[in-house]
């Protein structure tokens, strides 16, 4: 479009020149010694062309589908040709395309047109020479008029006077062309290095375009040789089918024949059979559930036989939020509580390898949320004596609990209201205070003092408490970091075991496992 609009403006520029240079009168050189007489013609110059054009063919349009196939763009109302004809028709058009890429015409067009704006600058550059030259035919015609006029009177003088105004007139008139010619000048310059620049540009960007056209081409004929190729493997498949069609078509034929004939001699035994496995099945699950009721059964007969011979008890809910209390039975010998140790377990069932419960070293242990599903078992020394106690069966959960913590979960922060009853081991009184979990950290406070507050890591451990403490089933222990540690007490056994329900799922989320001392 650039190019179009430059060379229709040179069009104009020189239909305006030729209709300038014919108003210019023509210049007559006098001499008044020969009276010899010289016209200075116009030097013609050829109009420039912009018969510039370029190939406006566009490729064909289709799609790729699967495995690079060509997939037509349909019609309406037009029948559709076949893949085959189509990919001949686009091959042929390929070719004739790539035949077009060239350059050559245009570069001889930009040529042209280079030339034709270097013909303008030395025309220019002839005017201003032809101006010059007209200056000094002036100013001898003048010099030759006052010699003249001062050598007449009367009449003549008067003629010589008159003719004097006219070459002064004529004087003015060639200097405001001279002006006219030194900007038409300039700005032939300009349009040239424009146009130098244009066709320079242009140039880059048709190579630019014929390069991507010729990488398109190639592409497009890599794409056509694999779909003939593709095409002569199908009509190959095709040709192979056809052959073995029939034989395929029969055996199918006879394999159902044979079917039918199974199904009208034998319909009876294949329904028994189906249900004999109905049966069977139905027995097979009976026998495993009452396989594992014997089990259970077992399970309490030989806890209440070792009941009878160990002399201390478990009491207390097997539940998440209660207390589990080793006591001595009521008829039987046993030694005091206080003379005893103790030590905590937990294990998946009785039978299953057992964890120690690290610093559960009391005759009285808190489940906390971790031991939910699990047995949990304690070991009594005494008098050189060992004796093990066990809960009926795993520890459950306390209702309303999930609920709690689904609430909670849709907050960014859950503040608990604690007490610290331990601070690094020493008993401490102290008042309300504030338990914050979030999702990046922990934070204990009261009003805008700041008691402790840490983002969770390795070093941060949590869990319930496994100690002394005056309500286990509220109480939970709480290291920040290495050298801090507190006792908190919670409002209800709820609220612990929510906020360690959620401050270990917050963890979980940062890489971080939050368990006990030495777990």
């Amino acid at each position: 479009m650039m190019i179009s609009q430059t060379s229709c403006y040179w069009e104009e520029r020189l239909k305006n020149h030729h209709k300038t240079k014919d108003k210019i009168p023509a210049m007559t050189k006098v001499c008044p010694e020969t009276e010899e007489k010289r016209v200075c013609e116009a030097v013609v110059v050829e109009a420039i062309s912009a018969d510039v054009s370029f190939a406006s063919n566009q490729f064909p349009s289709y799609k790729l589908g699967p495995d690079d196939q060509i997939l037509d763009e349909p019609k309406e109302n037009e029948k559709h040709p076949s893949v085959k004809d189509v990919v001949d028709k686009e091959t042929g058009d390929l070719s004739d395309q790539h035949k077009r890429l060239s350059v050559r015409d245009l570069a001889c067009k930009f040529d042209k047109n280079l030339a034709a704006a270097a013909k303008l600058v030395d025309e220019a550059k002839l005017n201003e020479v032809t101006s010059l030259e007209g200056h000094v035919m002036l100013k001898k015609l003048r010099d030759a008029l006052e010699f003249m006029r001062c050598r007449m009177d009367g009449r003549n003088k008067e003629a010589v006077e008159k003719a004097i105004s006219m070459v002064e007139a004529l004087a003015v008139k060639l200097t405001q062309h001279e002006g006219g010619l030194i900007q038409e000048k300039t700005e032939v310059k300009k349009l040239a290095s424009f146009l130098k620049q244009a066709s320079e540009d242009a140039k880059k960007l048709v190579n630019q375009e014929r390069s991507f056209a010729c990488a398109e081409i190639e592409s497009a004929k890599t794409l056509v040789m694999k779909l003939r190729g593709a095409f002569e493997e199908q009509e190959l498949s095709s040709r192979a089918s056809r052959a073995q069609g029939p034989n395929v078509e029969k055996l199918v034929e006879e394999v159902q024949e044979a079917r039918k004939i199974k199904r009208m001699h034998q319909p009876t035994k294949v329904m028994g059979m189906q249900l004999e496995l109905h049966d069977l099945k139905s027995q097979i699950q009976e026998k495993s559930a009452y396989s594992i009721k014997l089990q259970r059964e077992i399970a309490i007969i030989k806890r209440a036989e070792g009941s009878k011979s160990c002399p201390y008890v478990l009491d207390g809910a097997q539940s998440l939020g209660s207390c589990l209390t080793i006591r001595a039975s009521s008829d039987s010998n046993a030694s005091a509580i206080s003379k005893c140790s103790f030590q905590w377990y937990r294990a998946a069932s009785e039978s299953s390898r057992r964890e120690a419960i690290s610093g559960a070293s009391q005759s009285v242990y808190a489940p906390e949320p971790y031991d939910v599903g699990r047995v949990i078992q304690a070991d009594i020394l005494c008098n050189g004596q060992k004796f093990t106690v066990t809960t009926d069966g795993p520890i459950s959960t306390a209702s309303g609990l999930q609920s709690r913590v689904e609430s909670l979960l849709r907050k960014s922060n859950s503040e608990f209201t604690v007490l610290i009853s331990q601070m690094n081991g020493q008993d401490h009184v102290s008042r309300s205070h504030v338990f914050t979990i979030g999702k990046a950290r922990v934070k204990l406070s009261r009003g805008w003092i700041t008691k402790a507050r840490e983002i969770y890591s390795n070093s941060m451990q949590l869990c319930g408490v496994r100690g002394n403490a005056n309500a286990p089933a509220k109480a939970l222990f709480w290291q920040p970091r290495k050298g801090l540690s507190f006792l908190l007490t919670f409002e209800s056994e709820q609220e612990r075991n929510a906020a360690i329900v959620l401050s270990r799922k917050y963890a979980y989320d940062c890489n971080v496992t939050l368990v006990g001392p030495d777990d």
